[in-house]
Formats: structure tokens, sequence, C-alpha cells
């Protein structure tokens, strides 16, 4: 676990996923990884809007909701599933009603030239298994990350968790996913689709959408915790907003089901 005081914060450099540790004493937003690209245009339209900013910390949401237990000055937390802000709330770290921000989506992606031709229903990668073409697949940490699970289900569901458990490469978090997706380091990757269409990745890979219905919803929840201050209840009421909406929809996310 990090120290209370220090951050893991995800970043894009030169045009690979990497990551980056630094120090942060009062960042205002903690943020599952897969947020990453939908919350810096979000911001940027909250800070034309109100001139107030927000500083984001990027990590696994485990390693967040950890942190925050450990009394990490954290204001805000967007989790990428209800269960740890929910626990959150259960040892009175939160100051208001839990609420979901939105839904994720998983995507198989794979670089131009892999072997696996992708399909949303995965036939692609059985048929490159069953041929021996396929050395890796990448899926985040199913035991720790919500994107990892679901990755997990999606392959119990196409028949293939079985035959692929020893050819995977599991990242931390879900962006590390995406970096040995994208690097070559695995034939294919199940990653979130908000990654998978970001500026960054999505010119460097072909991306199919995986159902729904193949996985427990990925819903990301949400609530300001204790001690929270003026611009972190200001942002958080403006993720609510019609123009958020928009912009975590044509990020990749879904809205959330009534």
């Amino acid at each position: 676990m990090l120290p209370m005081l220090a951050a893991c914060a995800l970043l894009f450099v030169s045009g690979t996923l990497t990551q980056q540790v630094r120090a942060e004493t009062a960042s205002v937003v903690a943020a599952a990884a897969s947020l990453r690209y939908a919350l810096d245009d979000i911001a940027a339209a909250f800070e034309q809007q109100t001139r107030q900013r927000v500083r984001f910390t990027y990590a696994a949401t485990r390693s967040l909701m950890h942190q925050i237990e450990n009394g990490a000055p954290y204001e805000l937390f967007l989790a990428a599933d209800e269960e740890s802000v929910r626990r959150l709330a259960d040892k009175g770290r939160t100051q208001d009603a839990q609420s979901v921000l939105a839904r994720g989506r998983i995507a198989l992606v794979a670089l131009s030239g892999s072997p696996v031709s992708v399909d949303g229903e995965l036939a692609s990668l059985a048929d490159a298994l069953a041929a021996g073409n396929v050395d890796h697949v990448a899926i985040a940490n199913p035991e720790v990350v919500p994107y990892g699970r679901a990755a997990r289900e999606v392959l119990q569901k196409a028949g293939l968790w079985d035959d692929l458990t020893t050819r995977l490469v599991s990242g931390e978090n879900v962006v590390q996913a995406a970096q040995f997706a994208t690097t070559g380091a695995a034939q294919a990757g199940l990653i979130a689709c908000s990654l998978a269409v970001s500026s960054e990745v999505a010119p460097r890979v072909t991306v199919a959408l995986i159902p729904e219905d193949w996985h427990h919803p990925i819903n990301h929840g949400m609530a300001l915790l204790k001690g929270a201050g003026e611009t972190a209840r200001a942002f958080a009421a403006f993720l609510k907003s019609e123009q958020v909406r928009a912009i975590l929809e044509r990020s990749g996310f879904a809205a959330p089901q009534p």
C-alpha cells in the first residue's frame, strides 16, 4: 500500500500508458483509472464555467478505498464499483448518499496485425487460441479490480476462462491491462471501453464492445467524503448535469440504469 500521503497518478507519456507516483497532500478527487479521459474533459468544462479547479489522483478503486480508510485527504471518491463506496459509508467516511455516476463497458482490443480479429462474442479469440496463436491475453486483476472481475465473467461466459488461466497477464489496474494490450505484451485484452475509445489507444487497436449481459453491471459509484469543501461539493453537483452525461457517453460509458 502506498504511504498515506502518496498518490498513484496514472499518466500517458509519449503515447504510452505509464504509472508515476507523486506525493500530494490535498488532492480533491480520488478517481478510478478508467475515468481518466472523461474527467479530463469534464474538469475542463467545470473550470470554464465556475473558475474552480479540481485535482485528481487516479488508481485502482480498491487502492483508493484503502487510502481513504487510512486517512488520505480526498474530498470526493469516484469508484469503478458501488461496493467500495458503500464500505466507506458503512465506516462513516462519506458525508452524502452514494449515487451512480455511470455504467462502464468492457471491450476486446487487439493491435493491428494481432492473430486475434476482435469480435464482441470472442469467437476470433477462441479460434486464435485453438490454433495456438495466443500466448497472452491482458485483463485487470479480477480479485481487486471491477473491470477485471467483469473480464473474468466474460471469459467464463465464452467458455475460455479455463483455457486462458495460464495465459493471462493481469494488470494491477485497468490502465496497466490496457498497456499490456497496446504494447504487444498480449495478443488481445479485455479492458474498459473508456480506454479503448480514447485518443491515445483507439488509433492503435481494433475494438469490439462486449454485450452488457455477459457480465454484472460495472456501476461507477460516487460519494462526497467527510470534510469535503465547497469546490468538491460543486464538482459533485456538476457531475450530475446533462453536459457531463454527454461527455461520459462519448467517452465510452453508459447512463446509469433507473
